[in-house]
C-alpha cells in the first residue's frame, strides 16, 4: 500500500496535518467578524461625483427585470438587470470590513501553530519515507 501522495509512507502525518490545518483555519475564520456599511442611505460607490446608493441600483434592476419578463429577448433589459446586480454586489463587497475579535496571545499562538504546523505535516507526509533517507545504525 502506498502512502500519501503515492510515496512510501507518511499517511499518518498527512492526515494529522489536514486535521491541524482545518482546526486552525476554523479557529481563525471563527475569530473574524465581518461588518459592512450597507444601507439605503450610504453610497456604495461614487460615479461622476455622485454617490450611488443601493436603492438607486435597485430601480434600474427592477426596470430591467420587468423588461426581461415582458420579452426575454430584450437585450437592454438583460443589461439593466445584470449590470445593476453586478454593481450592487461589487459595491457591497467593496464595503466589507474584516476585523479580528478580541483574543488572547495564547489563542493567536494556538491558531498559528495549528495552521503552520498542519501545513508542515502535510508537506512532510507527501515526502518519500524510503529507507534511503533514514540514517542507518552501524
Amino acid at each position: 500500500m502506498r502512502g500519501a501522495g503515492g510515496t512510501s509512507g507518511g499517511l499518518g502525518e498527512f492526515l494529522l496535518g489536514i486535521v491541524m490545518f482545518c482546526g486552525g483555519g476554523y479557529l481563525l475564520l471563527d475569530s473574524i467578524r465581518v461588518d459592512t456599511g450597507f444601507g439605503w442611505g450610504g453610497a456604495l460607490f461614487h460615479a461622476g461625483g455622485v454617490g450611488v446608493t443601493s436603492g438607486m441600483l435597485l430601480l434600474p434592476f427592477a426596470l430591467g427585470v420587468g423588461m426581461v419578463f415582458y420579452s426575454a429577448r430584450n437585450v437592454i433589459g438583460w443589461l439593466l438587470a445584470g449590470g445593476s446586480l453586478v454593481a450592487l454586489v461589487v459595491g457591497v463587497v467593496a464595503r466589507v470590513q474584516l476585523r479580528l475579535t478580541h483574543m488572547s496571545a495564547f489563542d493567536l499562538i494556538v491558531i498559528i501553530v495549528l495552521l503552520v504546523g498542519g501545513v508542515g505535516l502535510l508537506a512532510r507526509g507527501l515526502r518519500d519515507h524510503g529507507e534511503d533517507e533514514r540514517p542507518r545504525a552501524r
